[in-house]
C-alpha cells in the first residue's frame, strides 16, 4: 500500500488511499458483476440505523454468498456489488470466513455494514491492521480531538479474494455527515470517514474505487468527493497512464434517481471545461437495495431499487426496454445508462472492454447475462434464456 496522495482544501480532509492488490485477469475479456438488489429495512435508534430483523437480514444476504460460492451459474464472477448497509455487523466474521474459505479467486466483494460506534469501527481496522493500517491514524486523531467514541458510523467492507487465494479486507466509512437527508438534532450527525481506497490491481492493470452511496454527491465549500477523485484519477493519467476503470457506489437510497446524481454524472463524464482522461472510460455502478426496503417503516413501490450502470458517451448504448430493464441516457446527459428495476433482483452482467465507439451497429460494450428472483427463500432465474439476447437483438436494429 501506498500513502494519501491528495486532501481536499481547508475543510475536512478526505484523503484517497492506494491499495495494490493481486488481481489476475485475462486480457482483452469481460469482466463480470453481480448486484445483489436485495431489500435493507432499517429503523432509527439512539445510535444511528440498525438492521430491523438482523437474522432474516443475514439468511438473505448469506443465500447470495451461497450461490457465488456454489460457482454453478457465476463462475465468471469478477464483482460481487450489495447495498449500503446491507450486512449485520455481528455477522461480519461469517461473511468473511464464507468467502475467504469458498470463494474463487480473484473475486472482489463489497457489502455495507449496520452502523456501529466509532469506537467499534476503529477496534476492526485495528483488528484487519495489516489492509488497513494507513487508515488508522486519521480515525486515532479524530478521537483525540474531541470526536464522540458512540457517533455512529456507516461503512462498507471491501473484501478481496486475490489470485493467490489470500483474502484481503479493506473498510471505508461514509464521508456524508448525516445519517439521513436532514436533521436538524445534532444526535443525527454520522462520523464523518477520512479516507477512500483507490484498488490497484496487478497484474491485471486494472483500477477500482467503493463509494457509499450520498458520497458520490457530497460537496462543502471547498471542494467535493467527485472532484476529488477525478483530479486523482487525472494525475495518475499523466503519470503512470493509469486510469479508474470502475466506480462502485452501494446505496440504501430511496431516491436512486433524484437529479442530483444526473447533475453529478453529467459533470464526471462530459468534460465541459477540461479533459479529464483519468475517468473518460470509467463504469459507474449504483447497487441500490430493492423496494421491499424501508427506512424507518417509510419505503414501498416508487422508492428504493433502480440500481444502474452508467458510461460515458465514448460507448455506445443502443435503446432497449424490458421488463427487467432499459437503456437511456438519464435525461439527456451526455452517458448511456443500463437501468434496472425495483424488485428483490440479481443482475449478472459484465463492465464494458476499453474502447472507443466501435463503428459496428450490433456491438454493444455491455449484456445481461442473467436476472433471477428470490421465490420461497432459494433464488431463481427470472427469464429464458434468451434474456443476454435482448439487448443484442436491440443493437441490431440500430439506436
Amino acid at each position: 500500500m501506498v500513502g494519501p496522495e491528495r486532501t481536499r482544501g481547508a475543510g475536512i480532509v478526505i484523503q484517497i488511499l492506494e491499495a495494490e492488490v493481486n488481481l489476475d485477469y485475462p486480457r482483452g475479456s469481460h469482466l463480470h458483476c453481480l448486484v445483489a438488489q436485495v431489500p435493507v429495512r432499517v429503523i432509527a435508534t439512539d445510535h444511528g440505523f440498525a438492521l430491523r430483523d438482523r437474522e432474516a437480514q443475514w439468511r438473505t444476504v448469506a443465500s447470495v454468498l451461497e450461490l457465488v460460492a456454489q460457482g454453478e451459474r457465476f463462475q465468471k464472477l469478477h464483482f460481487l456489488a450489495f447495498p449500503e448497509a446491507a450486512l449485520p455487523a455481528s455477522r461480519l466474521d461469517d461473511a468473511l470466513a464464507l468467502i475467504g474459505e469458498r470463494f474463487r479467486p480473484n473475486t472482489v466483494t463489497m457489502i455495507g455494514l449496520e452502523h456501529v460506534p466509532l469506537r467499534d469501527y476503529l477496534d476492526t481496522l485495528v483488528r484487519f491492521s495489516d489492509d488497513n493500517r494507513l487508515a488508522i491514524p486519521a480515525v486515532e486523531h479524530d478521537l483525540a480531538a474531541g470526536a464522540l467514541p458512540d457517533i455512529p458510523v456507516n461503512w462498507c467492507c471491501v473484501a478481496v479474494k486475490e489470485a493467490s487465494g489470500r483474502l484481503r479486507v479493506f473498510f471505508e466509512a461514509k464521508s456524508h455527515p448525516f445519517r439521513a437527508e436532514e436533521f436538524l438534532d445534532k444526535s443525527g450527525d454520522l462520523y464523518r470517514g477520512r479516507h477512500f481506497w483507490w484498488f490497484r490491481a496487478q497484474p491485471a492493470f486494472f483500477h477500482f474505487m467503493v463509494l457509499i452511496c450520498l458520497d458520490f454527491l457530497y460537496r462543502d465549500l471547498y471542494g467535493s468527493n467527485i472532484r476529488l477523485i477525478v483530479d486523482h484519477a487525472n494525475q495518475q493519467y499523466f503519470a503512470a497512464r493509469r486510469t479508474l476503470d470502475a466506480l462502485f457506489v452501494i446505496q440504501c437510497n430511496p431516491k436512486p434517481e433524484h437529479h442530483a446524481y444526473r447533475d453529478v454524472l453529467a459533470g464526471f463524464y462530459g468534460e465541459y471545461l477540461e479533459d479529464t482522461p483519468g475517468v473518460r472510460e470509467t463504469v459507474t455502478v449504483f447497487a441500490n437495495c430493492s423496494e421491499e426496503s424501508s427506512i424507518e417503516r417509510h419505503g414501498g413501490p416508487g422508492a428504493f431499487g433502480v440500481s444502474q450502470v452508467v458510461i460515458g458517451p465514448g460507448h455506445k448504448l443502443a435503446r432497449v426496454q424490458t421488463p427487467e430493464f432499459s437503456t437511456d441516457d438519464f435525461g439527456g446527459a451526455p452517458v448511456g445508462r443500463l437501468r434496472f428495476g425495483a424488485g428483490t433482483r440479481l443482475y449478472y452482467f459484465n463492465l464494458p472492454l476499453h474502447h472507443e465507439v466501435d463503428p459496428r451497429s450490433s456491438r454493444l460494450p455491455m449484456k445481461v447475462h442473467d436476472v433471477m428472483r428470490l421465490e420461497g427463500g432459494a433464488w431463481s432465474r427470472v427469464t429464458g434464456e434468451r434474456l443476454g439476447e435482448e439487448l443484442a437483438q436491440a443493437g441490431e436494429a440500430g439506436p
